[in-house]
């Protein structure tokens, strides 16, 4: 069997991020995928200039329509602007996804630094996406937003910003220190039953760093529906992750933030 994943998210007018980033790294590393786009961004590697909100109900028909048909076998939850909007998700996903497992990318600020989320969202995140996620993969500022407290400026702070998620019923929990200071790159890994897993890479100096929040989330998505651990989908989700912002240089793209390689390993 084909292994397949949707992406339900935004759609990034640049190619970038959102639903064509997701699409393309679930290609890369051998998926299928599908899409449910949740709103349209007229965006570029300059920033976000525009959003337009696709209506709840016409979300909800997009996923009864996907998983009436398609055997998913992982889902990736990216941009979620409006309540309405994330309450349709969540109540779509009960339908259809409860053992299926869900990768929430809690996506609210652009690389840009453009927001994308109102604070009603956020709630709502809270409140119905958390306890649906086998895995949620904020940022440091967006694990601070999550949980309303400052910036973790330490490994051990973003340890315990990362604790008090899973308090809020997630079952895992990825922190990703790509924000942080340092020659390296260091995420951490943690789990309802304790365990905590650290992943380092080299920092790579580079502006190419559009869309890397969306492409991690989706490569661990791709990595579990291909059957793998979570440890080891988010080990080669990282690998990969480091391999495509790397080789981004070879892609000339746009005038601000360019966006990573997604197959760096088949073309440059």
């Amino acid at each position: 069997m084909t292994p397949i994943a949707v992406t339900i998210a935004g759609s990034d007018s640049s190619g970038g991020a959102g639903i064509q980033a997701d699409l393309k790294t679930f290609a890369a590393l051998k998926v299928y995928g599908a899409s449910i786009i949740t709103a349209l961004t007229a965006q570029n590697t300059l920033g976000v200039q525009a959003i337009h909100d696709v209506p709840a109900d016409f979300i909800a028909a997009q996923i009864d329509s996907v998983f009436s048909d398609l055997d998913v076998n992982a889902v990736k939850i990216g941009m979620l602007s409006k309540p309405a909007v994330i309450e349709a998700v969540a109540a779509g996903l009960g339908r259809h996804a409860s053992r299926i497992p869900i990768v929430l990318d809690p996506v609210m600020v652009a690389t840009s630094g453009d927001r994308l989320i109102s604070d009603e969202a956020v709630e709502a995140m809270r409140r119905h996406l958390l306890p649906l996620a086998d895995l949620v993969t904020p940022n440091l500022p967006e694990a601070a937003t999550l949980i309303e407290s400052p910036v973790a400026k330490s490994e051990n702070e973003a340890v315990v910003q990362g604790r008090k998620l899973l308090a809020l019923g997630a079952r895992a929990v990825l922190i990703k220190g790509g924000h942080a200071e340092g020659t390296e790159s260091v995420d951490h890994l943690m789990s309802a039953d304790g365990t905590l897993r650290r992943f380092a890479s080299a920092r790579v100096e580079t502006r190419n760093t559009h869309g890397t929040g969306c492409t991690l989330s989706s490569a661990v998505a791709a990595g579990l529906a291909r059957g793998l651990p979570l440890t080891e989908a988010v080990a080669q989700a990282k690998r990969y992750v480091t391999a495509a912002i790397a080789a981004s240089g070879s892609v000339n793209v746009g005038r601000g933030h360019g966006p990573v390689h997604h197959f760096h390993a088949l073309w440059h």
